[in-house]
């Protein structure tokens, strides 16, 4: 008799983004009347850059020619791209990383929730809390996570609180643990992360042989000139890390799907590469990313394409900073939203993150992601993401100010 993965049958019902529409949609069924104006799902709004469109263009006649058409491509990508990030994106920061270390993919998602693939299930995983809930369900989908505790969380895997006390900045673990996932800027809360903070984590990884998972999927949202992109940045981090990319929230690829993964070559435990293990997972599990899209990531890295990017980031943290100056001015203590896209706001006293949520649907007609949705410590607080339009965001920022000011 056939029998299915029980992992997969411990999981929730379903993903906490598909729970959030399936409340908007029923809330708009019942109030057609009311527009909605979407800050929850980190999903972008601006149109591909110009350099992008144009480069996929001329790649799509490409494969309309029978002289420079392609099939199939290099699993890890093609060695323009690599080429490309490895240049631009590490290599004029003074880090060295080569091509052969990068490998593209359809997407951050894909490549933090597949990356256990390579790893044993009886590894111990630490996540932060709040967390963006791919790095849990994975694991749980794995096995490794144990059973679910109602208040408590997965037995199996080593929670770290992050609040506001400590500024949202997870603490090094007390027990030993195996496999640890960062984000940083982080998402939700929004927070980044200092070199000096950062080496604490390399110094932790190298001395108990543990491998970190860091998702630096925000990057170019950082304004300060001190705080590392890139995990690299850090002395020793390339016998410990992986680091995890995307061009969605940048270069506007939700729809597109580019990211790309760094693995340093030096990666190895008991003496295996993790960079060749992954690179055998790869080329068994997936074709590679499209000739097409791969020409329009390259363009992200010209004179043009780096100007449009770079305009991009700069509107969507202008929205962020008309959120946190709209909920500073409707009381609300506010976080985030300085080095990222994403606004972490503490709820009103004895108020729920879900309750918010309703609270906020129903006076605003505004939607954003409740706090307990990215785990127990998200609790009180709420998130709401800059990739609205400018005046989308501001006039949901006006009824949230008329709603709850004063």
């Amino acid at each position: 008799m056939l029998k299915v993965n029980e992992n997969f049958v411990k999981l929730p019902a379903s993903y906490l983004f598909v729970d959030i529409n399936n409340k908007v949609n029923a809330f708009m069924k019942e109030h057609p009347e009311q527009e909605i104006i979407r800050l929850g799902i980190g999903d972008v709004t601006r149109p591909l850059p110009k350099a992008v469109v144009e480069a996929m263009c001329a790649a799509a006649k490409e494969m309309g020619e029978a002289e420079t058409f392609r099939g199939y491509g290099p699993e890890a990508g093609y060695a323009f791209l690599r080429e490309a990030i490895a240049k631009n994106d590490f290599q004029a920061r003074g880090i060295d990383i080569s091509a052969d270390e990068i490998f593209v993919s359809d997407g951050a998602k894909s490549d933090t929730g597949s990356i256990g693939d390579i790893f044993g299930v009886d590894n111990v995983v630490a996540v932060c809390d709040p967390v963006y809930p791919v790095y849990v369900d994975t694991n749980v989908m794995a096995g490794r996570a144990g059973d679910y505790v109602e208040g408590k969380g997965w037995s199996k895997i080593v929670y770290m609180p992050c609040k506001e006390e400590n500024g949202f900045l997870p603490e090094i673990p007390q027990q030993p643990v195996d496999m640890i996932y960062l984000c940083f800027p982080n998402n939700p809360s929004g927070v980044g992360i200092t070199k000096e903070a950062l080496e604490k984590w390399v110094d932790y990884a190298l001395e108990n042989q543990s491998i970190l998972l860091y998702d630096a999927a925000y990057e170019a949202f950082i304004t300060d000139p001190d705080m590392p992109h890139s995990i690299f940045e850090i002395e020793g981090a390339k016998k410990c890390a992986i680091e995890f990319r995307s061009f969605s929230k940048t270069a506007g690829f939700t729809g597109t799907r580019c990211a790309f993964s760094v693995i340093p070559k030096e990666l190895e435990y008991d003496g295996v590469s993790l960079n060749k293990l992954w690179d055998r997972r790869q080329s068994t599990k997936m074709n590679g990313v499209s000739y097409v899209v791969q020409r329009g990531a390259e363009a992200v890295y010209s004179e043009e394409g780096k100007k449009e990017v770079r305009e991009n980031i700069a509107y969507y943290l202008n929205n962020a900073k008309i959120i946190r100056e709209g909920l500073k001015k409707a009381g609300f203590t506010v976080y985030g939203g300085e080095h990222s896209p994403y606004v972490w706001l503490k709820t009103p006293q004895g108020v729920s993150s879900w309750e918010f949520f309703d609270m906020l649907l129903e006076k605003c007609g505004v939607v954003g992601t409740p706090g307990s949705g990215f785990g127990a410590n998200g609790e009180g607080f709420f998130r709401l993401t800059s990739f609205n339009t400018k005046e989308n965001t501001e006039k949901a920022l006006a009824k949230i100010v008329a709603a709850f000011a004063g």
